[in-house]
């Protein structure tokens, strides 16, 4: 998970269910023993499909043609077992007759032996070879799992029994499915949480810190109050479909317990579950949550349970006695099933044990290292460069004395300028600190940074060979110096722009990027402005010269009036762009 402020480029990334549904790809193997959605939802009890045969005995090395069949689905799972033992595993394996649709699945080690879909589409019938194997059980019954929609799904949908000729006829009653857990019953609360006991009784994390839930709609608030044995959460916090909770060893996504509330038709449903990688959170059935209630009043979602404090034997719940980063997102949910997180979750910045001592905390949105890489970024690409260029262009004249050596505008232009490849190559490593190597999932971002690197270094080799003035190269220098530092600006540009949206910074709100807009606009407007008047300037002394009147007082009077005009720009330019830049600053350091 991110540091200081977060990991998982996000906790909750993607939410790829490890099962049926969840897999459009029909890559469903874990479901090979139970057949079952792990989708946090109640299977349909009246089967809606058929699976049909064509014939009903069969001997070793027969194929026989099995049809699975019924209202428009999504996805499935069909596989064939011993009728008499139906929690045994599949039996014999299948050969596909449509593969566009369907493909074949490796259970129990044995290639073949169950066949899933291949794609989300809608199907309405799928036709495959079931072979017998030898040594086949004397009846053979086909099982299949069947998904409408992620909340819509029905389990080992029984289908007819075929027996081997001359064995003793099928006589055990028709199986019963076991039923699925059932959910603990889930009550309305009648009221907003509050955080009057947060810091005494309850331990908190809040953000923004010190906000109450039951006064600031915008306040993310969790809870942990302990009860003897167990502990009551709390969750409360602006949510379009789902809040989440999850304990971790470490500030990275995986193996991690998640407690997620997912708003479906008006009502949250609460469910454990864990995290395996950086995956999608799989839902775990009967875990033993008590005391379950929700409310969801203008757009802000509440939801609390209890929960014993160890649960020796549950596979994937953690022992609260211990301390650990504890992570809080929120994001989308469609039918039921949860989208990618809306911002990076918020991150506790150390480990903490919530049923030990009662204490009031924050987090934070983003790591202290993204953090940093981005204010680096944004002082050399909105500020030291910026106002080394237009000292550069303008400013000669100006700053023409001697200064340690060389004149006053280079010593200024050199200094910002190595200001700035500093700042871009310390921001650089950052993020590879931070993963540990290329971030594949941020897009065109990476890239960007890494051409303007390199631009920032070669400007570096070039500056230190410049060509004496008056020699026949230096047009040339002049050039490609201007040419390479103005395309590393305008990369730089378009990398803050794609920057401000990654999980990993996210600045809040549209005004980020009409506040970039605003920079860029007030840049070219002042470069612009400078180029006005250094025209007009050149204009005049032009007039001056062809007057042959008082060249040289009228030229001193002239130069001394642009050179005041440029100074005012220049200070009113900085202060507009340390304006910008204080306002990307502060929206770093609130997140």
């Amino acid at each position: 998970m991110t540091a200081p402020g977060f990991t998982v480029s996000a906790f909750i990334l993607l939410l790829h269910v490890s099962f049926v549904a969840n897999y459009p790809s029909g890559k469903v193997t874990k479901s090979c023993g139970g057949m079952i959605p792990e989708h946090g939802h109640t299977p349909q009890s009246h089967p809606a499909h058929n699976i049909s045969v064509s014939q009903k005995t069969f001997r070793p090395g027969d194929q026989i043609k099995v049809t699975l069949s019924g209202p428009p689905f999504k996805g499935f799972l069909l596989e064939a077992r011993d009728a008499e033992n139906l929690s045994g595993p599949p039996v014999g394996s299948f050969t596909l007759i449509d593969s566009h649709v369907s493909q074949l699945l490796t259970c129990e080690d044995v290639q073949g032996s169950a066949v899933s879909h291949r794609s989300p589409s809608k199907k309405t019938e799928i036709k495959v070879f079931w072979d017998a194997p030898s040594g086949a059980p004397n009846h053979i019954t086909f099982l299949a799992t069947v998904v409408e929609k992620y909340k819509i799904y029905w389990v080992k949908i029984p289908g007819p029994v075929i027996s081997q000729p001359n064995v003793p006829p099928f006589t055990t009653p028709e199986a019963t499915i076991a039923p699925m857990p059932t959910v603990p019953s889930v009550s309305h609360l009648t009221r907003s949480f509050n955080a009057s006991d947060c810091g005494n009784k309850k331990f908190c994390i809040r953000s923004p810190l010190n906000c109450d839930p039951e006064k600031e709609r915008a306040c993310v608030f969790l809870s942990f109050t302990r009860d003897d044995q167990s502990v009551m959460v709390e969750m409360s916090g602006p949510s379009k479909g789902y809040l989440s909770v999850a304990f971790s060893h470490d500030r990275w996504m995986g193996d991690d317990d998640a407690y997620v509330c997912i708003l479906e038709d008006q009502i949250v449903h609460i469910q454990p579950s864990h995290l395996t990688g950086r995956s999608h959170p799989i839902m775990d059935f009967g875990d033993p949550l008590e005391d379950m209630a929700w409310r969801l009043v203008d757009g802000v979602m509440q939801c609390s349970f209890r929960r014993n404090i160890t649960l020796p034997g549950v596979k994937n719940r953690f022992d609260l006695n211990a301390s650990y980063y504890i992570f809080v997102a929120d994001g989308a949910a469609v039918d039921g099933r949860i989208h990618k997180h809306s911002q990076q979750p918020l991150i506790t910045y150390e480990k903490y044990n919530v049923t030990g001592d009662p204490k009031n905390i924050g987090g934070s949105h983003s790591l202290l290292l993204l953090k940093v890489h981005g204010a680096l970024m944004f002082v050399a690409w909105m500020t030291t460069v910026s106002v080394g260029v237009l000292i550069a262009r303008f400013f000669k004249p100006v700053w023409s004395k001697a200064l340690f050596g060389d004149a006053a505008w280079f010593q200024v232009h050199r200094t910002l300028m190595l200001t700035t490849s500093a700042l871009t190559f310390i921001a650089f490593l950052l993020p590879f600190i931070y993963r540990g190597g290329w971030n594949w999932h941020a897009g065109y971002h990476p890239y960007l940074g890494f051409i303007v690197m390199v631009l920032a270094v070669l400007q570096l080799l070039l500056a230190a060979f410049r060509p004496p003035l008056h020699d026949p190269r230096r047009q040339m220098f002049n050039w490609t110096h201007w040419s390479m530092g103005t395309a590393a600006r305008i990369i730089a540009v378009a990398a803050m722009f794609l920057g401000m949206d990654l999980p990993g910074l996210n600045l809040p709100g549209p005004w980020k990027t009409y506040a970039m807009i605003g920079f860029v606009a007030w840049h070219v407007g002042t470069e612009i402005i400078l180029e006005i008047h250094a025209y007009r300037l050149s204009r005049k002394v032009e007039i001056l010269d062809d007057d042959r009147i008082q060249i040289l007082q009228s030229f001193t009077a002239a130069e001394a009036e642009g050179y005041v005009f440029k100074k005012v720009v220049l200070a009113i330019y900085v202060c507009g762009n340390l304006t910008f830049l204080t306002m990307f600053l502060s929206a770093i350091n609130r997140l």
